[in-house]
């Protein structure tokens, strides 16, 4: 009986794991507050004021984490000293850059996190931040970022990273698409993002995680452009295109976005002030 009740157990686990997030929740990204996600590059005032905003204004408690950036410890890397003076000309001054491998995270890192109204993560390399914070306390003061109306956001690595699969997660080299880190934070559900698309020649690289994992949206990012997501709902901000890769294209006749032709590999391009449904993946048209 007690190997009856295990294996209906482990079953039904493997039913939940296997079921896309989709199904089990009706919200794709943040239910309170909203995730930020931006493609890389040089970035413009209209970013930058954007997350801003959305943090609460010039007066709030921004954390910038750079842990994609290095492995090395804050006070060796001249490159987190740079992501301080960035955000001192940006003319923030309740900021604070903060950096821990898993095993060196403190309470008072989590609570600073936890306490935040806005998080930056910055470029680098995504699979340095799932090991120096994933299955620790640190997801959970992220969480409550959200959850009080808070913003997460992130450029390049710090984008990718907010999906729930992780591309360009290899350790060896981030031309692999599915590597040896396939999973990303999950703050927006059952999506692969990835970033400096259209700047990099990188628009179709997507298919192969999507061929693979047919039930997730790919999103992809140029430069200097991001999507605001709250929510179901997502906003595009920036000077290029997202690149949205949910199996449709646009119809002429209809007016609308249907379904492509069985086989085909798609995507269409929004571009600043479009908007997109993630729940039923189709963009907001105006009426």
């Amino acid at each position: 009986m007690l190997n009856q009740i295990n294996f209906a157990l482990a079953f039904a686990l493997a039913v939940i794991l296997l079921v896309p997030s989709s199904v089990q929740s009706q919200s794709i990204g943040p239910e309170q507050g909203a995730c930020f996600i931006v493609g890389g590059g040089r970035l413009d005032s209209t970013i930058i004021h954007t997350f801003i905003k959305e943090a609460g204004g010039m007066d709030s408690r921004i954390i910038v984490i750079p842990t994609a950036m290095s492995d090395d410890p804050m006070q060796s890397d001249p490159g987190f000293k740079r992501i301080r003076a960035l955000f001192s000309r940006w003319g923030l001054t309740n900021f604070d850059v903060l950096h821990a491998q898993k095993e060196a995270i403190t309470k008072p890192f989590i609570a600073a996190v936890a306490e935040a109204d806005g998080i930056w993560f910055t470029g680098g390399r995504q699979w340095r931040l799932m090991d120096a914070y994933a299955e620790t306390k640190v997801m959970e003061a992220l969480q409550s970022v959200l959850n009080r109306g808070g913003i997460i956001a992130g450029t390049s690595a710090g984008a990718t990273i907010q999906g729930s699969y992780l591309a360009r997660g290899d350790s060896r080299t981030n031309t692999i698409m599915m590597g040896d880190h396939q999973v990303g934070f999950g703050l927006i559900r059952d999506v692969a993002i990835d970033q400096h698309v259209l700047a990099r020649n990188r628009q179709f690289d997507l298919y192969e995680i999507l061929s693979a994992h047919p039930h997730l949206l790919g999103i992809g990012l140029d430069e200097n452009t991001g999507l605001l997501i709250k929510g179901n709902q997502g906003e595009v901000v920036g000077s290029s295109y997202v690149l949205i890769y949910d199996g449709k294209e646009w119809n002429s006749q209809a007016q609308d976005y249907l379904p492509s032709a069985r086989g085909q590999h798609t995507f269409y391009m929004l571009s600043d002030g479009d908007r997109y449904d993630l729940l039923n993946r189709k963009p907001v048209l105006e009426e």
